[in-house]
Order: C-alpha cells, then sequence, then structure tokens
C-alpha cells in the first residue's frame, strides 16, 4: 500500500476504533483477511495503543485484542476457504486444463494438505499477504473443516497477540513496527509471483513434452 493511501487509512482506522471498539478490530480483520489491501501491521499494533495501552490497560487488554483480531481473521478465513471449496475445485475439475492443473495435480493437493495442511496453515498465518491466500488452496484440496478451523484461530492468535503487543508495548510510536516490517511486503509478493510464474513454466513444459510424445 503507497505511504500516502496508508495514512488515510490510518485515519479511517482511528475512526472505526473510536466508534466501535473491539468489534472494529473484527470488522477490519475480516476485510483483511479476504485479501483487500489492508495491512494487519497496521490494525493490531494501532489497536494495541489505541484500545489498549491508551486507555490505561494491561496484558490482559492486548490478549482480548487478539482474541477478537483472531476472530475475524478466522471469519474472512472460512469466507475464502468456502469459495476454494465450493466454487473452485469444481471449477478446477472442470476447466482446469486449460490452466495446466490436471485431475492428478488436484488429487496431489489433496494428499499434500491432508499430511502439511496444519502446519501450512498455522504458520501461513504468520505472515504477510500469504495469510490471506493459504485459505483458497486449503479449500480446494478439501482440507478437514474442524483442522482448518483450529489451526487458522491458532496462527492468527498468535500473529495478532505478538502484533498487539508491539503496539502496546511502543506507544503512541507504534508506527516504527510498520515502518520496519514494510520493506518485506514488496519481497513477499515477488516470491509469490515468481513461485506462480514458476509453476507455469512448468506445467506448460509438461504440457509440451505431452503434446510431443504423442505425435
Amino acid at each position: 500500500m503507497p505511504v500516502g493511501l496508508e495514512y488515510q487509512f490510518l485515519a479511517w482506522v482511528q475512526s472505526i476504533y473510536s466508534s466501535m471498539g473491539l468489534l472494529g478490530v473484527i470488522l477490519l480483520m475480516v476485510i483483511e483477511c479476504v485479501f483487500v489491501p489492508l495491512p494487519s501491521e497496521v490494525i493490531m499494533p494501532l489497536g494495541g495503543w489505541m484500545l489498549v495501552e491508551a486507555q490505561g490497560g494491561n496484558i490482559w487488554g492486548v490478549l482480548a485484542l487478539a482474541l477478537f483480531g483472531a476472530l475475524g481473521s478466522l471469519i474472512g478465513s472460512l469466507f475464502i476457504y468456502l469459495l476454494g471449496l465450493k466454487g473452485g475445485r469444481p471449477l478446477l475439475e472442470r476447466y482446469g486444463h486449460y490452466l495446466f492443473i490436471s485431475a492428478k495435480d488436484l488429487e496431489s493437493t489433496d494428499r499434500w494438505f491432508a499430511k502439511h495442511g496444519e502446519l501450512a496453515i498455522c504458520a501461513g498465518r504468520m505472515l504477510p499477504v500469504f495469510r490471506s491466500l493459504i485459505s483458497f488452496p486449503a479449500g480446494v484440496a478439501r482440507m478437514n473443516l474442524v483442522k482448518f478451523t483450529l489451526y487458522s484461530y491458532l496462527g492468527a492468535f498468535i500473529y495478532c497477540f505478538a502484533l498487539a503487543y508491539c503496539g502496546y508495548l511502543l506507544g503512541e510510536n507504534w508506527e516504527t513496527l510498520r515502518n520496519g516490517m514494510r520493506p518485506f511486503d514488496i519481497p513477499i509478493a515477488v516470491g509469490i509471483i515468481a513461485l506462480l510464474s514458476w509453476y507455469v513454466w512448468r506445467r506448460v513444459r509438461a504440457y509440451r513434452r505431452a503434446t510431443r510424445s504423442t505425435q
């Protein structure tokens, strides 16, 4: 998010917190988790200052803030999960070959999430950008909903607590946390694009080899 736009967003978040309190945390984290570019690195630390430290709160206030933030993150994650399950899976089964995705690929994804899904979901919730993406393939892979819910909430809670606690400790200087994390936004996004590009290139090459072998 450009710095100028981020400051406008900051003013909006402050108004949400002033009018809604902890319920505003849930709302903002739901929006953030459906991949609208609202940085949680602003939402949670600002909450740690405005909703806890500035009001004379303590560690229990930070804990409550993290619980509410994780709940919002979970709601948004479940929405994306269901999109993958009810929409993405049928579309890929029917039209995936246009994207070089075969039934075998889907089966491999199912097996991978069955074996590693808990760790991927929990860890993925703690990574900027990636945390908004991981729910969709989990839905496509039909990951167990109970496990998805538990590990999504656990990872989101750890992430939200860490950010909120930093905001609580830093107080009015909470923005130094966001300034320190901002340089990582672009490398993470570039890394995800690079992985997607590598996957497409690999699938195209495999498709061309398969086409030549049948000629």
